[in-house]
């Protein structure tokens, strides 16, 4: 594990991969990222300065920054409850452990490392991330396009996230505070087995699957957005309040917000996730990992860690390093 680990660029953004014969080189990326330390105004300042454009307050929690060299760009303070008093409410009691949030639009992959900059120049402002006070508990989203197939890269990509979520966990394993919330739970074993064995499932298949043993949009990655945007008359069976609007996204919202920290960037969690995507495109190890799933989901496997460790080894020893330039870092 720490092999495969420790040579992931923290500088160097990775390319997504092709799925197949779809080309994902205009594949965009959407950025949320969530600290303290900073009110919504004090963060749209930073960002009106250093990326231009024009502020707007759309809301009292909620500003924009239009027509920056990032695009428009949304800031606001992470709180959407039901009603305007129980936000008005919980801001009070809460303080900073509610995050600021800055959003941005939909970006070319090459872009990256702008909005690494971006992250940077608010961490020099004063933002804060999770390890800065016990109780933080703030994360990064990507919102990564789905490639423009039929379907096909969803079912491998999540078949690949389920059999790799451990090894992401393993290797770094969230903060206390932030296991704790409900926004980034593990995938239920029942749904990781049946992706396993979902060998040759049809879209249909896959979301049948979600909506019987993973109805919740609160998990390190949440399908139901990629779902209602392609079958939403197969998830009939989930709950309103988790089905938040269709689009064509993987919504990645396991990593977390260490500005700052040592060893840390963005380009590391985005590389996380391109690690994913990488094995979603190759067959044979996807084939192998699905094999193996059987003989490690255990009890015994799944608390020693054997299996990240397994998912570490298997994908080192393969041809995927090569292919994302990892093994001239060994």
């Amino acid at each position: 594990m720490p092999k495969l680990h420790s040579n992931l660029p923290r500088e160097r953004f990775l390319t997504l991969p092709d799925h197949g014969a779809t080309s994902s080189a205009r594949r965009r990326v959407g950025v949320e990222i969530e600290f303290a330390g900073l009110d919504v105004a004090q963060a749209a300042g930073v960002i009106q300065q250093h990326w231009g454009g024009e502020t707007e307050r759309a809301h009292s929690r909620e500003m924009h920054v239009r027509g920056s060299a990032l695009g428009t760009i949304k800031v606001e303070l992470d709180i959407a409850l039901k009603r305007q008093w129980t936000e008005d409410l919980a801001e009070q009691v809460l303080g900073d452990l509610i995050p600021v949030e800055v959003i941005t639009e939909p970006l070319p992959q090459t872009a990256l490392p702008l909005a690494a900059a971006m992250a940077a120049q608010l961490r020099s402002a004063g933002a804060m991330g999770t390890r800065e006070k016990l109780a933080y508990g703030f994360g990064i989203h990507f919102n990564v396009e789905l490639p423009e197939d039929d379907g096909a890269a969803l079912i491998a990509t999540a078949r690949a996230y389920g059999l790799c979520e451990d090894w992401l966990r393993a290797a770094d394993p969230l903060d206390p505070a932030r296991r704790v919330l409900p926004f980034v739970a593990p995938w239920p074993r029942a749904f990781v087995a049946a992706l396993a064995e979902g060998v040759d499932w049809s879209l249909h298949d896959l979301a049948r699957a979600c909506t019987a043993l993973a109805p919740s949009r609160h998990y390190g990655l949440d399908l139901l957005p990629a779902l209602q945007h392609l079958c939403p008359d197969e998830l009939t069976g989930v709950h309103p309040d988790h089905l938040k609007g269709g689009r064509p996204v993987f919504h990645y919202r396991l990593p977390e917000t260490r500005l700052g920290e040592a060893g840390w960037s963005l380009a590391y969690e985005w590389n996380r996730w391109c690690v994913v995507e990488y094995v979603a495109t190759d067959p044979a190890l996807l084939a192998r990992l699905s094999q193996d799933w059987a003989m490690f989901n255990g009890p015994l496997s799944l608390l020693s860690g054997a299996w990240a460790e397994h998912v570490a080894e298997v994908i080192w020893s393969s041809s995927l390093t090569q292919r994302m330039g990892l093994e001239t870092m060994a």
